[in-house]
Order: structure tokens, then sequence, then C-alpha cells
């Protein structure tokens, strides 16, 4: 076992998150790197100190070029707001760090496309952090469609939908205030990552990204909202496939609805993050009125599901996802060679969102171009 140093930049919800579970990775997967805290970056010294105390951390910063610098530092992880992490990335890769980013990857399609080439360029390991795909479910899913269980798959639908802004009454805050944290910034990235995972490459799409609420109760008055609360496409797979994607902020009832139903000419496959220790297949075998979806419960069976809990059904939750990945990135590192899914599978689901918008805009059918 060999110690390696972690920086975190952000210490927020998912900063917290990624400090837990590179605490938790070397026991839980018994890694030959462990993990070691050494530096957190927040927006204030005040802030720093609390989550250094709070998380664990050696030290703590204010500013995330004395994270970067810190020569203790062996390998960085971005879980500040979007707009910083262009600048944070390619700072990382001048020293040759490994670093893994939080979704989306860039703020923009051009920002995504620099900070690949710079990781390239470096030949540093990279990583997206694309969480909900790593689900021991979703994984067995895309195995089974992999290895041909539901026959060629003819169609895919895909949804990430949540209700934290479907009150209308609800207050502006810093969800309403800047496209990068709309529906489609927040919450399409995901799903988008995981038909990519699932399907393989988009060829064209048609979008259409619309504002439900248009104003929100502010300090001062009505607030105007300053981004898209919901949105859906259509879309060619490259393999030929039809689909549909639907993402929403403003879906009543729902609170964690990343949900897939793949189609194939063998059978189906069903899956809601709701309930993510199921998977539903349908295969078309044996005599008609003995079909219908099995509901399978992961288990020790299943992909990584083992080093968390010995007994089937018991389950798994989101932090278990975090640390996944912990896992995924601190094998890659050691290995050298690059996991799922990497700055370039980022950059291509930034891609897809530009693309979105292009469409919406011309309410046409636009090719996503390699």
């Amino acid at each position: 076992m060999r110690p390696i140093g972690i920086g975190i930049v952000g210490g927020g919800y998912m900063g917290k998150a990624h400090a837990v579970a590179m605490s938790a990775v070397g026991a839980v997967f018994e890694t030959n790197l462990r993990p070691r805290l050494v530096k957190v970056c927040a927006t204030s010294p005040e802030s720093a100190e609390r989550y250094r105390a709070a998380f664990g951390f050696e030290g703590a910063t204010d500013d995330w070029r004395d994270l970067v610098a810190d020569p203790a530092v062996e390998a960085v992880i971005i879980a500040s707001p979007q707009s910083t992490h262009r600048a944070i990335a390619e700072a990382a890769f001048a020293r040759g760090l490994p670093v893994f980013c939080e979704k989306p990857l860039g703020a923009s399609l051009a920002d995504s496309k620099a900070m690949v080439a710079a990781a390239e360029a470096a030949g540093a390991v990279n990583m997206t952090g694309f969480n909900y795909v790593r689900t021991p479910a979703t994984q067995e899913a895309r195995r089974l469609i992999a290895e041909g269980a539901i026959g060629d798959v003819t169609w895919f639908r895909g949804e990430h939908t949540e209700d934290f802004l479907a009150d209308p009454d609800a207050p502006a805050n810093w969800r309403t205030r800047d496209r990068a944290s709309g529906a489609m910034g927040d919450l399409a990235p995901h799903m988008i990552n995981c038909a990519l995972a699932l399907m393989g490459p988009i060829a064209a799409l048609s979008a259409v990204i619309e504002t439900v609420h248009d104003t929100r109760p502010g300090p001062d008055g009505p607030e105007q909202v300053a981004n898209d609360d919901h949105a859906q496409m259509m879309v060619r797979f490259a393999g030929g496939a039809m689909g549909h994607l639907y993402f929403s902020r403003t879906a009543t009832g729902r609170k964690m609805g990343y949900a897939y139903e793949v189609h194939g000419t063998k059978g189906s496959i069903r899956f809601d993050q709701e309930d993510q220790n199921s998977l539903h297949v349908y295969l078309r075998e044996g005599p008609e009125a003995g079909r219908g979806f099995t509901r399978i419960l992961t288990g020790p069976a299943h992909p990584d599901y083992a080093a968390f809990c010995q007994g089937a059904g018991h389950g798994t939750g989101y932090l278990d996802q975090i640390i996944i990945e912990a896992r995924d990135f601190l094998r890659a590192i050691e290995t050298g060679k690059n996991m799922f899914p990497t700055f370039r599978d980022g950059m291509e689901v930034n891609r897809v969102v530009d693309t979105a918008w292009a469409s919406s805009a011309s309410r046409s059918w636009v090719s996503i171009e390699g």
C-alpha cells in the first residue's frame, strides 16, 4: 500500500462527498493506493478551515493555485463551479497531476475541448464525475446490452427528472440565475452520459428547451429566471436506434428520476434511480403466458456490490457510487490507464448539450459534429 496526497477544490456538497469517499475507499476496496487528505480549497479562509476540521484534511486554503502547487498534492479533485474547471485543470495538468473533475466537464464545449487537449498533452490521468452510471444495476444493464442479451437495440428512453423547482413560488436562488445551472447544465449531463454509455454515440437530435416559470420571488420583488426548467430531445443514435431524452427540475413528485428503458429484439430493460438496487429485465423466451419483466435485486454477483455488502437485496446508496468513482480514479492512477468516463467522454456530453441548444434555437434536427 502506498499513500497518495489528495487535494479537493470545493468543500460544499460534492467536496464533502469526495472527501468522505477518499477516506473510505481504501478500506472498502482494499486499494493499493491509500488517499491522504492533504488540502481543501474553499472561497474564504474561514470556510476552508471549517471544511479542513470537519473532513480531516491536513491543510486548507482559499486559493486553488496554492492547492495545485502544493508538492504534497499528488492528485486533484475539482468540485467547484463549472466556470472554474478549465483553469484549475490546466494548472494541474501543467504539473502532470491526475485530475478528477465533476460534471459537466467545462462551462462550454470550448472549455471542454481545451481541458481534453491539456490532459492529453500532459499524458495525465483524467476522469469526469458521472456517478450514477456506476450503480451495480446500471453496470449490469450495460453488460447485458453489450453482450446482446436483449438482442439488437431498437429504442432508448431516458430521463433525469426532479421537482426541487416545481413550486412556482419557490424563491429565486443560485440555480435560477445563470445558464450553467439550468436543467441542461445541471441534470441533462447525467442522463446524456448514461445514454452514451449504454447506446453509443448520438448522430443527430431535435431538441426543445423551455423555462416553465419565467419569474420567481426575489428579495426585491419578482426576479427573472435566467435559465431553463426542462427540455426534451428526440435522438438518432449512430447505431441506428431511435431515442428520446427528457430533463426537468419541475417534474412534480419526482425526487431522483434518473430512469431509462431500453428495447431490443430479444428483450427489454427498465431502471429507475429511485429504486436504484433493482433492475427490471424482460426476455422474449419461453411460453408467452409465462413472460413478464423480472425484478432483479442487486447483490454480490453484480459489479462492485460485494465490497459494500454480502447480502443480496440489502442495497447500496448514493455515497457508495462516489466511493466506486474513487476506486476507479485510484486504479487509473496506479495503472496509468484512464477509465470511463474520461475527460473526452465528458467533452462528448458537452457536445450533445451544445447541439441541443442549437437545435432548440433553430427548431430543427441538427447533426452532432465529431
